[in-house]
């Protein structure tokens, strides 16, 4: 009975030492801190690439019919001075297609060739043609029945001076567990954007969770494998961008958990250029506490 008792014991001890050493490894503040860093990297190397948000130099809505572009002030649409041909072209809007219309000097390039004619969209494509003229690339967006393109410059002054984005202390107490609330009403919830479009958005629920002793609630979307979440908190425009923060989350586990880890929390694109279509926080998701966690409102000269 003895030696049974003593090999409980035994057993019970390495089970609890084993998880107490599970524990700790997964809370090992030293390795939480270094994955954050490490996908902080990866969130400045992707704002860095040639077609990264930093590359962003211009968003110009079309209008039906005929529109003018290249360098030249005459334009319709005005193109960076010296990057391209004074008369580059034009793009012609009819209906949901757009096509453009190519100067013998223009020199621009779809899929490494020169053209001077194209149908570069149509309403549900799912790969967009990108044209291409040296430092320059450019492609049409539809953003609520609103047609435009968007132009890229590799050159780009913020791009070239880039240097980072100051960011709050890794805290793991930001890093928080929260229970989706299902949406079991069909319930949509309106995602406006930053140049006034509202559009009413699918979402599977709310993500609920405690902070500082607290109760709070954030909607979510669905994008892919994860939960989209944008979201306020009283630190805007104060440490961090005005306009609110995002954060990605993974998808709800059987229990309906997800990790919500606000040191992830990162600026949408609009803080660092003027062209983007950045969606902005419904009302219903302006936290009435700070979150001092995650990136700071960015400063060119950081």
């Amino acid at each position: 009975m003895k030696s049974i008792k003593a090999t409980l014991l035994l057993t019970i001890s390495i089970i609890l030492l084993s998880a107490c050493t599970n524990t700790e490894k997964s809370e090992d503040p030293a390795a939480y801190e270094a994955s954050i860093n490490e996908w902080h990297t990866e969130r400045l190397n992707n704002l860095k690439k040639e077609d990264g948000w930093l590359a962003l130099a211009g968003l110009f809505w079309l209008e039906p019919g005929k529109n003018t572009f290249g360098s030249a002030t005459d334009n319709n649409i005005v193109f960076p001075e010296g990057k391209i041909a004074a008369h580059a072209g034009a793009f012609i809007l009819e209906g949901n297609q757009v096509k453009t219309i190519l100067t013998p000097d223009a020199n621009v390039l779809l899929d490494g060739k020169t053209i001077q004619e194209a149908l570069i969209y149509t309403s549900g494509d799912t790969l967009v043609p990108r044209l291409k003229h040296n430092s320059l690339t450019w492609f049409v967006i539809e953003r609520g029945g609103k047609y435009g393109v968007r132009l890229l410059d590799t050159e780009s002054e913020i791009r070239t001076n880039f240097k980072g984005i100051d960011r709050y202390k890794v805290d793991p107490a930001y890093r928080l567990e929260a229970t989706l609330e299902p949406n079991t009403t069909g319930r949509k919830i309106a995602i406006t954007n930053i140049v006034g479009q509202t559009s009413d958005e699918e979402t599977p629920g709310a993500l609920v969770f405690t902070l500082d002793g607290k109760t709070h609630k954030l909607d979510a979307l669905k994008e892919g494998e994860q939960l989209f979440v944008i979201f306020a908190d009283k630190t805007n425009g104060h440490q961090t961008y005005g306009a609110g923060r995002y954060l990605y989350t993974n998808l709800p586990d059987a229990n309906g958990k997800v990790i919500l880890d606000f040191n992830k929390a990162y600026n949408p694109p609009c803080a660092f250029v003027t062209y983007a279509t950045c969606p902005l926080p419904p009302k219903q998701n302006f936290l009435p506490v700070p979150v001092p966690a995650g990136e700071k409102a960015f400063e060119e000269s950081h």
